[in-house]
Order: C-alpha cells, then structure tokens, then sequence
C-alpha cells in the first residue's frame, strides 16, 4: 500500500471514528449547546467520508448518519451453496456474488441467510456450518462509512428453484477457475477461494478476525 492510499484510509478511519462519538455525544448529551456540536462534527465527519469515498453525500448522509444510540457494526449474512464442487453465486447489475445481505433486526444471522438465499437465488436452504466471521474493512474494498461484521455459511440445498426478482437477474453455478465479474464490495475472489477450502475440508475450523 503506498503513502497515499495509507493517508486516505486513516482520514476515512479517522471520519468513522469522528461520527461513532459524535452519535454517542447525540444520544447521551442533554445540554442543547452540547447537542448542536456534536451534529456539526457528524456532519464533518460524514462530509469527510464523502470527498474522501466518493460515496454520495446523500447516501453518506442516509447510512453514515442514520443511526441513533452507541455505535455498533450492521451484520452481512452470506451464503456458500455448492453443487458439483461449483459454487453459486446471484447476478445484480451486471455483477456476481454470494446469496446474502445486511441482517434484519428481527432475523438471527442463520435465519437472516436463509431468507437472503431464498429471496434472492429461489432456493429452500438448510445451514450447516460457519465458515468465517470477518471484520469487512480488513477482507472488502471500497471502504464502508460504517462497520460491518460479515458472516459466511455453508448451506445445503433442500428444495426451491431460480425465479427473477428484484434484486437478482440471474442465479448459476461456477467453477472457481471460472468465476464470472464479482461485486467485490460484497465477496471477493479470496472470500469465495476460503468458502471452497471450507467445502473440501472435513476438518475446517471457523477462521475469524
């Protein structure tokens, strides 16, 4: 990594930082004076993601700044379902990746993936196992303006077919040799390579950041 990308990920590490105090400071403050600078240095904070991210500030203002209470990671469920030592993998936009997305409040992370999977790939899933939990600043480019926790299970297919829906165009099965343009903001080539070490392994243990 070179100086300058060094300098651009402590400033967008730094504006996180910034906006995880400044909510604190808005949900714990009660003198109005208090109150009013802690919105300026979220506001700051969140223009900082913005030039630095290139994320728009609308949508830097909407996930970044949303929030209320102390600052935790949102969780991201994914899902590894294997046929024929072939992948699957959902197609949104021109782009692949792994069944899964941000987990409902009122879904466990194992429930949450099952409902990913059968929304977005058709398929009734069974979860078997948890591959890996990582932190996904250290796996996942470009940088989120908040954390998140990502969650990979290897599932088990029990029943349900492919129909096009909202979010996916299309569904299919890839040899890892052959993997089709990733969404890498969501699983990378590395990410999927450990979701097949994982299948090939009966001894594999959870790995987590």
């Amino acid at each position: 990594m070179d100086t300058a990308t060094e300098k651009s990920d402590q400033i967008v590490e730094w504006a996180k930082e910034l906006q995880s105090l400044a909510q604190a400071g808005l949900f714990y403050g009660r003198d109005v004076f208090d109150r009013e600078r802690y919105q300026r240095i979220r506001d700051i904070s969140a223009e900082m993601m913005a030039a630095r991210t290139g994320i728009p500030a609308e949508k830097i203002a909407d996930l970044f700044c949303g929030d209320v209470g102390y600052q935790t990671p949102k969780i991201d469920t994914r899902a590894a379902i294997f046929q024929r030592d072939r992948i699957l993998l959902v197609c949104e936009k021109g782009r692949w990746s792994m069944p899964g997305g941000w987990c409902e409040y009122n879904l466990s992370p194992k429930e949450n993936t099952i409902k990913e999977t059968k929304e977005e790939a058709g398929l009734d899933v069974i979860v078997k196992s948890v591959i890996a939990i990582q932190d996904r600043d250290r796996h996942n480019l470009p940088p989120y303006a908040y954390g998140v926790v990502k969650v990979f299970y290897e599932c088990e297919i029990i029943g349900g077919t492919f129909m096009q829906n909202s979010e996916t165009s299309e569904s299919a099965f890839f040899a890892l040799k052959e993997l089709p343009p990733l969404a890498e903001e969501k699983c990378t080539r590395a990410q999927i390579e450990m979701c097949f070490w994982a299948h090939g392994d009966d001894h594999w243990k959870t790995q987590f950041d």
